[in-house]
């Protein structure tokens, strides 16, 4: 089994620290609002790795945690009037409920920064002793990155780079503008906790350097997170930690894409943020799940105004042929093992659910020969598409069951239509100027034309 290292840049042999078992972290969720698309994605990458590894024999110890004190989260305490950690425990049970409801199932261990402040503040000691970390004159605590000369190993930055780019609190009490905080001193109405050098809070990045070493110890096997924490997050991970244990942190680093909409990078700033909540109110988790593991987990995945109606779209083919095959072949109970063969061998190959996705279009489309034939195999074929892909959260459901909630055919205003056909008209005339004209209005009504050889589809925006 390979597993892509960022450290490395290549793609390893997977060997844990300890044999049998995996020591797994994924830095989760700040709860500062209400979990998005690609929340729910990062969650789902690292929930089929967990099932991977825990189908190969190992013994997985998975760790997520929840950012639940930053700056986003003052600053939503005090634009609510909730106080701090209030606010946090509310969003971490509505964060919990929607990944329920995304059937993403829940990390062996869930870290909550705020239940291990003491944890925080001794490694803090700990850095400080060892003279990688220094005092500054306000009761802030800063990490001293030139301390530290492998610093940019992850990311393949340096030190200077740090300053382009990204924030950086020029404080005078630094050594250097690089140097990063690892105990912020409370402001006035903050919320924060007693420590030696007074009341305060942990800086981002080291909240998840102690919690990982409260939960698994020095080392662990992986560690992963989105692609967008590379820097300076887990750069300055690997800083602290390794500068305080001596020892290398994790043996692989692993990072999955980005979630783009229509293109653009998912941002508040571009108002284009997809609300999970909002995804799972108009289509099922199934169709989520198969959209979003339809892409290499490294790659970004591009969410365009089609992609999980389309996923539907394949996921009721797919449920209407299970059913028709449980429907002729009831006592048929053989299975298809070269399915889970290939399944595996996709996987081994640093998780690649998108060729094991792309795999099913080819198994149903012997399905549906197999049940023109009237052949028994084609029962073989759904019953073990069932028990290999429920690993990825697919066909979970009663086929009945889901047929009845989401195989149906939205209802089309009549003058949308109207708009379509005239527009459909305009093509067999190679009027292109037209048809553009009508692309336009139906886009103005709510409404997206897919043309087709044939004839073309409508979806609402």
């Amino acid at each position: 089994m390979k597993i892509y290292n960022s450290l490395t840049r290549r793609k390893e042999e997977f060997r844990p620290l300890e044999e049998g078992k995996v020591k797994m972290y994924a830095c989760g969720i700040t709860v500062s609002g209400d979990a998005h698309i690609g929340h729910a994605y990062q969650a789902l990458v690292y929930d089929v790795f967990r099932k991977f590894l825990e189908k190969k024999g190992y013994a997985v110890t998975y760790a997520r945690n929840y950012t639940d004190v930053d700056d986003k989260i003052i600053a939503k305490s005090r634009e609510t009037g909730i106080p701090a950690d209030e606010y946090a425990r509310m969003m971490i049970g509505r964060i919990d409920g929607e990944m329920e409801r995304a059937g993403i199932d829940e990390p062996t261990v869930l870290l909550k920064a705020t239940e291990h402040m003491g944890d925080i503040i001794s490694f803090i000691e700990g850095l400080i002793a060892s003279g990688h970390a220094y005092e500054g004159g306000n009761g802030d605590v800063y990490f001293d990155v030139d301390t530290f000369p492998a610093y940019g190993k992850l990311s393949g930055r340096s030190k200077e780079d740090m300053l382009d780019g990204v924030r950086v609190d020029n404080d005078e009490s630094k050594k250097n503008p690089y140097d990063f905080a690892l105990w912020k001193a409370a402001k006035p109405g903050e919320i924060s906790w007693d420590s030696p050098w007074g009341k305060g809070r942990p800086g981002w990045h080291i909240e998840c350097s102690a919690m990982n070493r409260a939960a698994f110890g020095d080392r662990i096997d992986i560690h992963g997170g989105g692609r967008d924490l590379i820097f300076p997050h887990h750069e300055n991970e690997i800083a602290q930690t390794e500068s305080l244990t001596g020892k290398p942190f994790a043996n692989y680093w692993v990072h999955n894409g980005l979630i783009k909409v229509n293109g653009q990078k998912m941002s508040k700033s571009l108002g284009n943020v997809l609300l999970l909540s909002d995804v799972l109110d108009r289509y099922s988790e199934e169709a989520m799940k198969l959209a979003l593991l339809s892409a290499n987990y490294r790659g970004d995945v591009n969410i365009t105004n089609h992609l999980f109606s389309d996923a539907e779209a394949h996921l009721v083919r797919f449920y209407t042929l299970i059913d028709r095959a449980e429907t002729a072949f009831p006592a048929e109970e053989g299975t298809m093992p070269e399915i889970d063969a290939a399944f595996d061998a996709a996987l081994e190959d640093d998780f690649n659910t998108s060729v094991a996705v792309a795999d099913l279009f080819g198994y149903f489309k012997e399905v549906a020969r197999l049940l023109a034939a009237s052949d028994p195999a084609a029962r073989r074929y759904t019953n073990q598409i069932k028990a290999t892909y429920s690993l990825l959260g697919l066909f979970c459901r009663d086929p009945k069951k889901y047929l009845a909630e989401y195989d149906r055919a939205e209802e089309i205003p009549a003058e949308v239509k109207e708009v379509a056909e005239e527009r459909f008209a305009a093509r067999r005339e190679k009027n292109w100027a037209k048809s553009d004209e009508l692309r336009e209005k139906l886009k103005e009504m709510g409404y997206a034309v897919k043309d087709a050889k044939d004839g073309y589809t409508l979806a609402k925006l």
